[in-house]
């Protein structure tokens, strides 16, 4: 082994104490979490709104919070540039319409992945950054790209995320890893250097991550405990090993990293107080039939709007679960959302239960081939 490799792991090591002292506290359980959920510490508080804690990082982010995509021109589920950095006034207009019912609603978080969503979302947040804890990556300047996988490379990438957003801050910082897990301890251990160094010069308050591939993320949780954060997806087929009926051979779709697949990687997130953020409620927005163009008009169907709702309801049932965060479009769409959180206390019918898990299994059967990795993510 390299001494240079020796010297990060010291560096990551011993700059690891402040967060390791935040698990010890989270590990106090319930007590910790009440004292963190005084509506004081609670940013852009709205007492119809519930909240709960991230991990070890103790923030509080709301149940739904907001994903960074929207629907696109074309269609497409997001935007990843914008020519010469310039956000079109539409776009302006709507993403700081949206932000504006966010900030109605109670929802206090924002998951950013892509450089014309910095853009966008810095045109959006002028003047009401405090509103929102942020986190931001831009995917095209990440690991992903095994060229950017070393400090200076990532440290560009925090750089750059943080001048499209017109901030001098993230709150964190969450990198989005090689959709397949294909990164080997060391490159991980390159990620948190990135973001110790970053949290030194005041750039990033946390850290966190996001992939596709589960057992790699499960690899991860238990091996490093400077992770605060994770993110993948969940939809609502996702469930718990041991906690549902299942076969007795679960055929896995990813394998690899050595990770229990017996065990359910909720287990681990329990175990080392990593808090967790979900992606991809709608499967991409696979969920819907309709695949409406920007500007979105009106408010939609009913159909497609109890979908989206019972969808996040059937997911935020998790506790482990932090957050949420769907990509909306529309003022209604967050209204609609934000709904979810309001009316928790009321479950579910046995009627809106099967018509749910009707309509899920029926996109379910017919996913567009960029999201069969999905399945994967069905028993976990």
């Amino acid at each position: 082994m390299s001494q240079r490799r020796i010297d990060r792991r010291k560096f990551v090591r011993e700059g690891s104490a402040m967060v390791a002292g935040a698990a010890a506290a989270g590990a106090l359980g319930v007590d910790k979490a009440a004292e963190a959920a005084d509506p004081k510490k609670i940013i852009n508080y709205n007492p119809k709104m519930h909240y709960r804690r991230l991990g070890k990082s103790n923030l509080m982010l709301s149940e739904i919070s907001l994903g960074g995509h929207w629907k696109n021109r074309g269609g497409g589920r997001y935007w990843d540039t914008f020519t010469a950095d310039e956000v079109p006034e539409d776009v302006g207009k709507n993403r700081t319409d949206v932000i504006s019912a966010c900030i109605d609603c109670g929802i206090n978080y924002l998951d950013i992945t892509t450089a014309a969503e910095c853009l966008s979302y810095g045109v959006a947040l002028k003047g009401r950054r405090e509103s929102f804890h942020v986190g931001a990556d831009d995917h095209r300047l990440g690991p992903r790209n095994g060229a950017n996988r070393n400090v200076k490379a990532l440290t560009h990438n925090i750089d750059e995320c943080l001048r499209r957003l017109k901030t001098d801050y993230l709150d964190i910082w969450r990198v989005q890893a090689d959709m397949g897990g294909r990164h080997t301890d060391a490159e991980v251990e390159v990620m948190i250097e990135t973001f110790q160094l970053a949290h030194k010069a005041g750039k990033a308050r946390h850290f966190g991550i996001s992939t596709h591939h589960r057992p790699w993320a499960q690899h991860v949780i238990e091996t490093f405990p400077e992770v605060e954060m994770f993110i993948f997806p969940c939809t609502a087929k996702t469930k718990e090993k041991g906690q549902v009926p299942s076969k007795e051979t679960v055929v896995e779709g990813n394998v690899g990293h050595g990770a229990d697949q017996s065990k359910s990687i909720f287990q681990s997130l329990r175990e080392q107080n990593v808090g967790l953020v979900t992606i991809k409620p709608f499967a991409g927005g696979s969920l819907f039939k309709n695949g409406g163009k920007f500007p979105v008009m009106g408010v939609g169907s009913k159909e497609e709007n109890d979908l989206a709702r019972l969808t996040l309801q059937c997911i935020i049932t998790n506790e482990d679960i932090t957050a949420t965060v769907p990509g909306l479009t529309t003022v209604y769409e967050v209204e609609n959302a934000a709904r979810v959180s309001y009316e928790r206390q009321v479950a579910m019918t046995p009627r809106q239960e099967r018509w749910l898990a009707k309509q899920t299994d029926q996109r379910w059967e017919c996913l567009p081939e960029e999201y069969t990795w999905l399945r994967d993510w069905e028993m976990i």
